[in-house]
């Protein structure tokens, strides 16, 4: 399947907002003026799908199967519409799968954005169409107060150019509830990426969130893994050293994993207590992993601040030397 590329934004254009998993009732008043306000002064028009409202809201917090696909189905044939951002995860994206157009995504092709649960999305589209996608901040997301420099930083460096982008670690992060009270903050200072294996290692990116992602595994939705791919992976903060082992090891079964050629992992949340010897364990105790570059610690995962990240696109791995292009 040919590759999309979608084209890169501009002042002036239209992105839609969309609630494919939990929705938008979910987001404080203060951090949805924020979010609006920082794509504003991005030069951007800032619009929400019809069915994307306070009102939509069933006990798993999120609109109806068909609420939610057709939301995605609009913001997608609506040819004024340059990008989509997704207003947070969640846990149900991949209920709404088999009720895309994907003939109608792959003939307008856009911007695409969101994390953690949005992976089924991300995953299926390219499984289906061959669009690239972005692995990066949801519109909730940019509703952060403090802290969120370096992922609007990085957001704009990826959604407004075509230049390749090298990416730093970043100074400080966090991972403590900061929607809850956006004043209240607590940073840690960075130690950097923990270059697990070092090597050298270029190809297309696949992955996203871990768990998420395996569940695609043996339906029509799952990306293969082409020749040269480089796996990027992350997993939330209820994931342990033992979970986060097993799933690792699930990808590493299917027969196109002998594409993979470099692995690069999310920061890990506090609260999994997946430091930096557990996973040294796990992963120099797989055979499938012992001479590929395995970098980790990267800034994007369910910690802030959130990297965005071209799925589908291309990554330069040498040694603790990253660089992301399209």
């Amino acid at each position: 399947m040919q590759k999309i590329i979608p084209q890169k934004l501009q002042k002036g254009d239209k992105v839609m907002v969309v609630a494919p998993s939990r929705g938008l009732k979910l987001i404080g008043e203060d951090c949805r003026q924020i979010a609006e306000e920082r794509l504003h002064e991005m030069g951007l028009e800032v619009v929400f799908a019809p069915n994307t409202t306070d009102e939509n809201w069933n006990s798993q917090g999120c609109g109806s199967i068909e609420q939610r696909a057709d939301d995605m189905m609009t913001a997608f044939a609506d040819k004024s519409v340059k990008a989509i951002f997704t207003v947070i995860g969640g846990f149900n994206s991949n209920q709404i799968l088999d009720h895309l157009d994907y003939d109608v995504i792959r003939n307008n092709p856009k911007i695409f954005c969101g994390f953690s649960d949005i992976t089924a999305l991300h995953g299926a589209i390219y499984a289906r169409t061959g669009l690239e996608t972005y692995y990066g901040p949801h519109y909730s997301s940019i509703g952060m107060k403090k802290g969120c420099e370096y992922t609007l930083e990085y957001l704009q460096k990826m959604l407004f150019s075509d230049e390749p982008v090298e990416v730093k670690p970043s100074a400080e992060w966090s991972d403590d509830l900061w929607f809850l009270d956006q004043e209240k903050r607590e940073f840690i200072k960075n130690d950097g990426y923990w270059q697990i294996h070092d090597g050298v290692a270029e190809g297309t990116i696949i992955g996203g969130n871990l768990c998420t992602f395996n569940l695609l595994l043996g339906t029509k939705y799952r990306p293969e893994f082409p020749k040269d791919t480089i796996l990027m992976i992350e997993d939330a903060g209820d994931t342990s050293d033992v979970v986060f082992d097993r799933n690792l090891q699930a990808l590493c079964h299917q027969p196109d994993f002998e594409n993979v050629k470099g692995l690069i992992i999310g920061r890990f949340q506090k609260s999994s207590k997946v430091t930096r010897e557990a996973l040294e364990f796990i992963i120099n105790n797989k055979p499938e992993l012992r001479n590929l570059p395995v970098l980790a610690n990267v800034d994007y995962g369910h910690s802030t601040p959130i990297l965005t990240i071209p799925l589908g696109g291309h990554a330069k791995l040498n040694d603790s030397r990253l660089i992301l292009s399209k």
